[in-house]
């Protein structure tokens, strides 16, 4: 009797398309993945109702949600309101007490809302933010992942970053962190999949460490 295909969906990081998982492989005859995407924020919509909103984008029943960053934290949000079989969170945060402290800082200065979104977007300081600062070095590699440039979704995206009020970590969640993640630090994370000397982009460059270990993590 054949398996019943594993649906597993990817969700990226803030202002980033979905190419950023162009080098993941899972065995296709367990795996099926399926891209998600940003879509542009109603006004004043909520991060609850924006997730419930990307839960449309889901076609089957109990599958697998990773995100990456920002993306992780959607997903958790996205996993209040359908059943999963897997939650994975990448480079991300699994409560607000996981935040680095210049965005708890940011949030109650509410210096977030000083950002330069709504002038011409560049993409060294959408790449500093959503990378790290090293992502500069690289901005060639990054402009073709980052192409969700919209101010107000920036504007928006930055705000439920640093001002979401999650207080405790979804039970059963998956947390996969990097040891030198410049965005999200490894040293405010708890339990944690940690990849040594891996930073924020590792979904990009350490795709042959979620190749070889992702199918065990969700099958187990």
């Amino acid at each position: 009797m054949s398996q019943e295909i594993i649906h597993v969906y990817f969700m990226p990081g803030m202002a980033a398309n979905p190419t950023i998982f162009e080098n993941i492989q899972l065995p296709e005859d367990i795996f099926k993945i399926h891209w998600l995407e940003w879509e542009i924020p109603y006004k004043n919509e909520s991060l609850s109702a924006y997730a419930k909103r990307m839960t449309e984008f889901i076609k089957h029943e109990n599958v697998v949600l990773l995100g990456v960053s920002f993306g992780g934290i959607l997903v958790q949000e996205m996993s209040k309101h359908i059943s999963l079989r897997k939650l994975i969170i990448v480079s991300s945060v699994k409560s607000k007490h996981e935040l680095p402290k210049r965005m708890k800082i940011a949030k109650y200065t509410k210096a977030y809302k000083a950002l330069p979104t709504s002038l011409v977007i560049k993409i060294d300081i959408l790449a500093k933010y959503a990378f790290g600062k090293s992502a500069v070095k690289r901005l060639d590699l990054y402009k073709k992942y980052l192409s969700v440039t919209e101010p107000y979704y920036l504007d928006w995206a930055i705000k439920h970053v640093v001002c979401w009020n999650q207080e405790k970590p979804i039970p059963g969640v998956i947390h996969i962190q990097g040891e030198k993640d410049a965005v999200f630090p490894h040293k405010y994370i708890k339990d944690c999949i940690t990849i040594k000397n891996a930073t924020h982009v590792m979904i990009i460059n350490r795709f042959k460490w979620f190749n070889k270990n992702l199918p065990k993590l969700i099958l187990e």
